[in-house]
């Protein structure tokens, strides 16, 4: 090999080296920034866990501009947490070990929302849940942890004074689904129950998913006048649809765990037969929202179905996510700020949401939420619009609790 070839091959690699090195400290990689969702994407909860992702995805597409203009590049990170504990720990753990993601969208599920935000609270990595209403979320008080929507020690009395005052009912067979939210939500609506004098008839838990003659057999016998499941809607679905076809004719109560079309897809005229079906939830159709007309529309557009309950709140999530990112960074000289100044720059916002005016309080609760009361009309999915909203109500932050 002569001296001239070697010197053109030495010159090619210093040449490469430089550029490399130029990219990764003063080109896109160093100005990369990354949000994180983690919601179910596969199995029974993916109709809700996907549309979470979906709307977070909408946000980032057009709510980006700004981290554009001051030379970022944003990118979602979507982790299936399948809903199961185990695996939201597990992909927490990969989401804190990647130094681009300096914020994050999720859970659906309180149970694994606890866990997994152990890991975000001790790499100071800021969380928004646009669905999490287990108290335990926030009442830990940990910076990171953050929520654009109601708390069950709200929402589940508030089903019970529907159920007490507006129903009449004066028995009811509480079931739940064993998890952290389900079973929280039951035993709020117990202590509920218990101080207007309701008869609870029945309090039991199930991880059954298919067949609830067990179950179903001493709630007959009971005949309550009201059933509430707590727990979510794959498995709400299809006891509905057997415990009507067995011959009950009370009413179904739920709360926000069974608003989701899927649910009238399971269980079908189920639920509009007897005394009908009627559930809470901390996040309204986007019918509720004046401001997200729009949204729902390109969410359509975008995705080719209407948006599911919580997919407006994965996209207010982002934006706290991406405002609070813009803020940092500007404090930051136009610079990629740390997680600590992401994490600090949420609890000093105020957002105007498609779903409200977003704010946090000490623990990172909404001071004030709201909480809707939802009549089923549907009998399919595709009729899951018609659902009436019977009531919409506003209430303070509990705070700490007791």
């Amino acid at each position: 090999m002569s001296k001239r070839l070697n010197l053109v091959i030495a010159l090619t690699i210093a040449v490469s080296l430089v550029l490399a090195a130029c990219s990764s400290s003063g080109g896109g990689e160093a100005k990369l920034i990354k949000i994180a969702t983690q919601s179910p994407l596969s199995g029974g909860q993916s109709l809700l866990g996907v549309d979470i992702k979906n709307g977070a995805q909408l946000a980032l597409e057009q709510l980006s501009g700004p981290l554009t203009e001051m030379g970022f590049t944003v990118k979602l990170e979507p982790y299936d947490d399948q809903a199961t504990p185990d695996v939201g720990v597990a992909n927490a753990k990969a989401i804190v070990a990647d130094p681009a993601i300096l914020c994050g969208v999720g859970h659906l599920n309180s149970g694994v929302m606890i866990p997994s935000s152990e890991e975000y609270h001790v790499a100071g990595l800021a969380f928004v849940s646009p669905a999490n209403t287990n108290p335990v979320v926030t009442t830990r008080g940990y910076a990171e942890v953050n929520r654009i929507v109601g708390r069950d020690d709200v929402q589940a009395p508030v089903a019970e004074a529907y159920a007490f005052n507006e129903l009449g009912a004066r028995s009811v067979y509480i079931i739940h689904d064993k998890t952290a939210y389900g079973q929280g939500v039951a035993e709020f609506f117990r202590g509920a129950a218990e101080k207007d004098g309701m008869n609870v008839m029945g309090f039991e838990g199930t991880e059954e998913t298919a067949n609830f003659d067990a179950i179903i057999t001493p709630m007959l016998a009971a005949n309550p006048d009201v059933v509430f499941f707590s727990g979510i809607y794959n498995q709400a679905g299809v006891f509905f649809k057997q415990a009507r076809d067995a011959g009950y004719e009370g009413t179904f109560m739920g709360t926000d765990g069974m608003d989701a079309s899927g649910l009238a897809d399971l269980a079908g005229d189920a639920l509009v037969k007897g005394g009908g079906m009627v559930y809470t939830s901390v996040a309204g159709p986007a019918s509720a929202y004046p401001k997200a007309a729009k949204f729902a529309e390109d969410f359509k557009a975008k995705f080719g179905a209407d948006p599911q309950p919580f997919a407006a709140q994965g996209y207010d999530a982002a934006a706290v996510c991406l405002k609070a990112i813009e803020n940092a960074a500007k404090a930051a000289g136009n610079q990629v700020p740390t997680r600590e100044a992401v994490r600090d720059a949420i609890r000093a916002l105020t957002l105007e949401g498609i779903t409200g005016t977003i704010s946090f309080d000490s623990i990172g609760d909404l001071p004030k939420a709201k909480y809707f009361i939802i009549k089923v009309n549907a009998t399919s999915g595709a009729e899951w619009g018609k659902n009436e909203i019977v009531a919409e109500l506003e209430f303070a932050s509990p705070g700490m609790g007791e």
